[in-house]
This record gives C-alpha cells, structure tokens and sequence, in this order.
C-alpha cells in the first residue's frame, strides 16, 4: 500500500452545471497533483489538511475531521469506462480527478473501518467517514449520474483527521492499523445509497 500522489486546488467558479438552481458556483473540486512518483516534492501537510489546498463549502468539506479526501486508484478504470460510455468522449482522468488530495494504492473501502489509523511516512491519520457527493461532483464530470455512480459503485473514498502533521511525498508507504472495526467505509456507502433509493434522491 503507497501513496501515489498528493494534489490541491484552489476555489474557483465551477461552470456546466445543469442544475435548476445554479448557472455556477464556487468549488475546489479541481485539483492537481503536486507531488507524484516521478517528481516525488516533498509537500507539507498540517491539521486541516495540504497547505495550499482550499475548499469552497466548509460546511461539507474540510475542517479538521475532513481534512484529507482519499480515493484508491483502483476506481479510476471504472470512471473512465463510465464516463467513455455515458458522455460520448474520451476520458482519461488523472489522479486528483475525483477532488482527492491522497490518490492510494492498495486499499479500498472495504477493507477500511471508521476509527482505523493510517500511517503514510511518518505521518498518521485516523479514518472518519465515506465521502458523500453532491451536485458539484456531477458537474465536475459532466455527467449528472455521477453522484448516484459514486455510491451505487462503492467506489467513494474517505476523509480523514490528521493525527500528526508534517512533511509528505508521494511513494510513501501506507500502514493500516485497525481501530474498533464497528462500521466499514463500504458499509457507510451502502447505507447512504440505501436512504437516497428511499428518498427518491437518484430518480
């Protein structure tokens, strides 16, 4: 288990909604690596997450219990099929792609629990919940099943706390130690895409 890459972004107008309530609107969904294995900067990470990184909405992202998104590498064939097939174009997303500021290697939401520890280099952080999409992720993708695609496939992420801080680069290796193991980020997903069915929130 690695850390691929690290990557922020800055707050920005996000364009091409289709949503009846917004022409556009602020978001720092559009991040870019910084660190990578081929050019492995060492990058500094404090408690509320990637210094340089922004959010627009503080009210659903960042803060100290948000203030790392991590997303597996793994899912990225699976956005660039859907999203090949559903808007007609060639897509080939890059890490950072889905607003993660960790992209990982060898670890996936079912294998990790609320409360486990992640050790990546010498610094550790502790998993708090799934990543719940919204609105804007459609519109980052340009395709409006997107959100319900997220948690239909299990394919969200996490956020996680900052235990300790400091420096980081990409090619760091990951450590997993397990907490209480009560509720899984897989099973957080399924319940979620459970209330929205429920809602009628995908219809």
């Amino acid at each position: 288990m690695r850390l691929l890459s690290i990557s922020l972004g800055k707050s920005g107008p996000l364009f091409g909604l289709n949503h009846p309530d917004y022409s556009s609107v602020a978001s720092a969904i559009n991040k870019k690596p910084v660190s990578t294995l081929s050019q492995a900067t060492p990058v500094e990470v404090k408690s509320l997450g990637v210094v340089g990184d922004e959010q627009a909405d503080l009210s659903v992202h960042g803060g100290l219990e948000k203030a790392i998104y991590v997303y597996p590498i793994e899912h990225y064939a699976f956005w660039n099929e859907l999203l090949n097939r559903e808007t007609k174009k060639i897509v080939n997303l890059q890490p950072g792609s889905m607003g993660e500021n960790f992209t990982i290697e060898g670890l996936l939401e079912d294998a990790v629990f609320v409360g486990d520890k992640m050790t990546i280099g010498e610094l550790e952080f502790t998993v708090v919940k799934l990543r719940e999409p919204c609105f804007k992720f459609n519109a980052k993708m340009k395709y409006k099943g997107a959100a319900k695609a997220m948690l239909q496939s299990g394919k969200s992420g996490w956020y996680s706390r900052v235990n300790k801080p400091g420096m980081l680069a990409a090619g760091a290796q990951i450590d997993l130690t397990p907490g209480q193991r009560i509720t899984s980020i897989a099973s957080q997903n399924k319940a979620l895409f459970q209330r929205g069915n429920q809602k009628d929130l995908w219809n």
